[in-house]
C-alpha cells in the first residue's frame, strides 16, 4: 500500500513538474512536518525582526497565493518549504512559528522555524540584525514539544527537514569585514561548522525526532551575490574558491550522518549542490542565469542583494530567471530542488525524502 501511496503523489508532481504549483492528492505521509533553517525556508518568522533579512515586501510574493501576497518568503512565490510539504501530502502551508504563537490549532500539522539570515554558528548574520539562529529554532521547538503533543502525541513518526549553513559563509566566512576567515582556512572552518552542527543534529534527536532529513549546501559561488563580491578573473562562471570551500563542509557532513547513522537510519541526507549542478538550465527554458528578476540594494547601511522595496522593474517572465534577488532562486527553481529532493534516489543519501517518510 505503501509504495502505491507513493506512486500516486509522484505522478501528480511529475504532470506539474514545469510550473510553479502542485496539486496535493494523497493525504500526508507523516502526521507532522517541522522545518528548520534560514531564508530558503523561512515563511515569515522574520517579519516582526529588527533584520535586513526580511522579505514581506513587494515584489516579493509577487506569485504566491492570488498574486502580489508578500509573506516573508524570500522569493516571487513559493519556496522550498512550501513545495516540500505538498509532495508530502499537506494542502496548506506549514505555518512560521511567530505566526502560531497563542493559536494552538495552528500547529496541528507543524511548525516551521526557519530564519532568514540564520547560521549553524550563532554569530553568523551579526551583520543583518535579529534572527533565530539554528541554537534559537531547536529552543523555540523545545518550548512548543507541549502543545505539539497535544495534536500528536509520538512526534518520533513526524518529519524533520534542515536547510542551513549557507549564511556560515555567505554572511561570515566569505563576508569581507569578517574576520573568519583570516583566523581559520576552510578546512578548520568546515570542521569548526560540523562540530557545532553535530551537536544541533543530536539534541534535535534528543528532543524526539526520529526522521531528520538534512540537506547539504548549494552552489553559493555561482549566486550573484557573491559575483559582484568576487568577480572571477579567469572567466568561470562561479566563484570556484567559495565552491570549493562549500564542498569541503559538504563531504564533512555526508560523513557526520554515516556516523549518526550507525546504530539506525535517523538521518537522511539531500544533496543540493549536486541537484544545482545536474541537467541543462538553458533546455528548460532558463536563459538568465546569473541575474536577479527584481531590482537590488546595493548601497551600504541596505539589504544589499535583496529586492528593493520600491516600484523599481523586475522582470516580466519569471519563468526565464533562476534568481528572484541576489540570493534567492525563482518559484520555479525552488520546485525543482523540491522536486529531486522528494523522487531522486541519486541525490539522497540514503533515502530521497519520499521513501523515508514511509522507511
Amino acid at each position: 500500500m505503501a509504495s502505491e501511496f507513493a506512486k500516486l503523489c509522484v505522478c501528480v508532481v511529475i504532470a506539474l513538474a514545469m510550473q510553479p504549483k502542485v496539486m496535493v492528492l494523497c493525504d500526508p505521509k507523516v502526521p507532522c512536518l517541522f522545518f528548520f533553517g534560514d531564508s530558503q525556508f523561512d515563511n515569515g518568522n522574520n517579519n516582526n525582526l529588527k533584520t535586513y533579512a526580511k522579505a514581506n515586501y513587494y515584489p516579493y510574493g509577487i506569485d504566491y497565493g492570488s498574486g502580489n501576497t508578500p509573506t516573508g518568503r524570500f522569493s516571487n512565490g513559493k519556496n522550498i518549504a512550501d513545495y516540500l510539504g505538498e509532495f508530502i501530502g499537506f494542502p496548506y502551508p506549514i505555518p512560521s512559528w511567530a505566526s502560531t504563537i497563542g493559536n494552538l490549532t495552528a500547529i496541528a500539522n507543524g511548525v516551521n522555524y526557519a530564519s532568514g539570515g540564520a547560521g549553524i554558528l550563532d554569530k553568523t548574520g551579526d551583520n543583518l540584525g535579529q534572527r533565530f539562529t539554528m541554537k534559537h529554532q531547536l529552543i523555540n521547538h523545545a518550548s512548543m514539544i507541549p502543545l505539539l503533543r497535544f495534536h500528536n502525541p509520538d512526534l518520533q513518526k513526524c518529519l524533520y527537514i534542515i536547510n542551513i549553513g549557507s549564511n556560515d559563509y555567505i554572511n561570515n566566512y566569505f563576508l569581507k569585514e569578517s574576520p573568519s576567515s583570516s583566523k581559520y582556512n576552510p578546512d578548520e572552518f568546515a570542521n569548526m561548522l560540523i562540530s557545532e552542527y553535530s551537536e544541533q543534529l543530536k539534541k534535535l534527536y534528543y528532543l524526539g525526532a526520529r526522521k531528520i532529513v538534512v540537506f547539504n549546501l548549494g552552489v553559493i559561488g555561482c549566486i550573484p551575490q557573491e559575483l559582484v563580491s568576487y568577480p572571477p578573473s579567469d572567466g568561470s562562471l562561479c566563484v570556484d574558491s567559495i565552491n570549493s570551500a562549500v564542498n569541503l563542509f559538504n563531504t564533512k557532513l555526508k560523513t557526520l550522518i554515516t556516523q549518526l547513522n550507525t546504530d539506525a537510519e535517523i538521518f537522511t541526507y539531500i544533496d543540493a549542490f549536486a541537484i544545482a549542478i545536474s541537467g541543462d538550465p538553458a533546455s528548460q527554458g532558463f536563459t538568465v542565469p546569473n541575474a536577479p528578476c527584481c531590482t537590488v540594494y546595493t548601497a551600504k547601511g541596505t539589504a544589499i542583494g535583496q529586492c528593493k522595496n520600491s516600484a523599481d522593474p523586475i522582470c516580466t517572465d519569471r519563468s526565464k530567471y533562476i534568481f528572484f534577488d541576489n540570493y534567492h532562486p525563482t518559484a520555479r527553481i525552488n520546485l525543482g530542488i523540491a522536486y529531486e529532493a522528494f523522487t531522486t534516489k541519486s541525490f539522497a543519501y540514503p533515502h530521497n525524502i519520499s521513501n523515508f517518510c514511509v522507511a
